[in-house]
């Protein structure tokens, strides 16, 4: 018999009495990386606080690299090369305090079998929280079990009775009080809307044109066709390079065009003249390009809704896309013909986008689009970051931030209301314009689309954008990103705890409704639509269906 050369098998740490193992998950990018580590080390020295308190050690799985500066895990092979010093059975701390890319660690957080901790800071200069939301979903998605908590200061009682429960316990309970249950649907107009819209998408089907599946490491955020395709959405799979292509046709007149149409509309942008480090005419041009081609790209496709990956691949060769999907899903917007000339693409409806390439965002934007439309609603629906919030006299105000464009129709003045700012040269070296701008005082529709349990689920909610002083609000943007637009949200009858122990995304979904009546008859034909598309549909906090 032949003599082969085995391989020899991983050997791993033995475990420890009263010891947990930490991880860190941080971003592909160096950059943000190092700008993020202090921050991470200072909560890091907190949990190791609290943890010595209950008498327990931990243990960091990969030191600080001198050559980088900082312990983040930042790409999938270290991922997989740091689980390897993990015992499989140890308590392990997945410890984030900036934006991480949940595929780093993936891998050895699907195969690790002792309790799982995910734990962040929450603050608004540190996005650690919108890194957990966003593992968290992950988690769920992939039917591991984990437990979450999160602090401003890691000293209050409510963070110290959760960390004390996990040590002694494995898992941490969280308050599900505001969790419902869809219940029987009543014979309205509203529910007959919704069923009916649900037989005409899988009987007439739709696609989603998405350039470059999966982006910034959320896993989270991509459907399988399989849970996509029985509710009547088919992908086209495109390459953002195709998209780039056909910015090359677009031509100067064109692109100069959309520029004046949005001066003359009132939108303004903060202009100057160093292209590293200032919005240029140049940069917005280009953005303006994007926009004509995603447009023709839609007609050629017969696209019925678009995601773009945003912070990857275009933004090593041309500004961000925020511009282009900002004003792409918006009713009103500077006219685009179709190659013949023989129409205008879109003509008054806003075209359903999902940013980031988020695939939950593509189901949830292109129903709320037919429900909203069939109702004679403005249906320009977008995502925002769950960025950050605080109490102010005496309510808790969410700071909802997508991370660069907004329908202008969310804006009180519309166009008028919104300003152009450069994004960050730290993630958009090639510039960019934003849409900055304070979401509008209204009724809105909140929402989440998420895989649980290898199924499609949906968490509908009702809240409302309300007005802050314009101090509070400047306050609010300089502890967050000042570039992006903001909407002041208050969650109805969802506490912060609550809304984060059960959230499954670091998105949420936004619409506007004109007022209350109207907000609560338009989720109840979404609601309808899901559940006759055979989604599992929750109902959140004081969300109701209308009689």
């Amino acid at each position: 018999m032949p003599a082969y050369t085995l391989p020899s098998p991983v050997t791993r740490p033995a475990l420890e009495p009263k010891t947990a193992w930490l991880i860190s998950s941080g971003d592909l990018r160096e950059a943000p990386n190092r700008s993020g580590w202090p921050i991470q080390e200072r909560m890091e020295a907190e949990l190791a606080r609290v943890f010595g308190d209950l008498g327990w050690n931990i243990r960091r799985a990969n030191p600080v690299d001198p050559a980088t500066g900082h312990g983040f895990i930042s790409s999938q092979r270290m991922g997989l090369e740091v689980f390897t010093a993990i015992p499989e059975e140890a308590p392990l701390i997945v410890a984030e305090a900036v934006w991480q890319y949940s595929h780093h660690v993936l891998a050895g957080l699907r195969t690790h079998r002792g309790p799982i901790l995910t734990v962040a800071n929450f603050e608004g200069d540190a996005p650690g929280l919108v890194g957990l939301l966003g593992l968290n979903g992950g988690l769920t998605k992939m039917g591991k079990p984990y437990s979450s908590i999160w602090s401003v200061d890691f000293t209050d009682e409510w963070f110290l009775d959760g960390i004390r429960s996990w040590v002694e316990t494995g898992s941490i309970a969280h308050d599900d009080s505001h969790v419902h249950p869809l219940p029987p649907l009543p014979a309205t107009d509203e529910v007959a809307l919704g069923r009916a819209l649900a037989a005409q998408l899988t009987a007439d089907k739709a696609i989603f044109g998405v350039f470059d599946e999966g982006c910034m490491g959320m896993y989270n955020a991509i459907i399988d066709d399989e849970l996509m395709n029985p509710l009547g959405i088919y992908k086209e799979r495109l390459s953002q390079s195709a998209l780039w292509a056909e910015m090359q046709t677009v031509s100067e007149d064109d692109a100069r065009g959309v520029l004046d149409w949005l001066l003359e509309h009132g939108m303004t942008f903060a202009f100057g003249s160093d292209e590293a480090t200032e919005l240029t005419e140049r940069q917005v041009l280009l953005q303006a390009r994007m926009y004509i081609a995603l447009l023709r790209i839609a007609d050629d496709f017969g696209l019925d809704a678009i995601g773009i990956q945003y912070q990857q691949g275009l933004k090593d060769i041309c500004p961000a896309s925020d511009l282009a999907e900002g004003i792409v899903n918006n009713a009103e917007r500077p006219p685009v013909r179709s190659r013949d000339g023989s129409r205008v693409l879109w003509e008054g409806l806003p075209v359903p986008l999902a940013n980031e390439a988020d695939e939950g965002v593509a189901i949830d934007a292109l129903i709320t689009h037919r429900v909203w439309q069939a109702m004679g609603l403005d249906s320009a629906n977008t995502l925002h970051d769950v960025r950050w919030g605080e109490e102010f006299d005496g309510t808790f105000v969410w700071v909802f931030e997508i991370s660069g464009s907004v329908p202008p129709s969310h804006f009180a003045e519309g166009y008028a209301g919104a300003t152009g700012w450069r994004q960050n040269p730290m993630y958009f070296p090639l510039g960019g314009s934003t849409i900055k701008g304070v979401s509008k005082a209204g009724e809105v529709v909140w929402s989440r689309v998420y895989i649980q349990d290898a199924r499609l689920h949906v968490d509908l909610g009702r809240g409302s954008a309300i007005d802050l002083p314009a101090e509070e609000t400047e306050r609010r943007w300089q502890a967050t990103n000042p570039e992006w637009p903001i909407m002041h949200a208050v969650l109805h009858g969802v506490t912060r705890d609550q809304f984060m122990a059960r959230h499954k995304a670091n998105h949420a979904q936004l619409v506007y409704a004109p007022d209350a009546e109207t907000a609560d008859r338009a989720l109840t034909a979404k609601a309808a639509m899901f559940d006759a598309l055979g989604v599992t549909v929750h109902l959140i906090g004081d969300a109701r269906i209308a009689s």
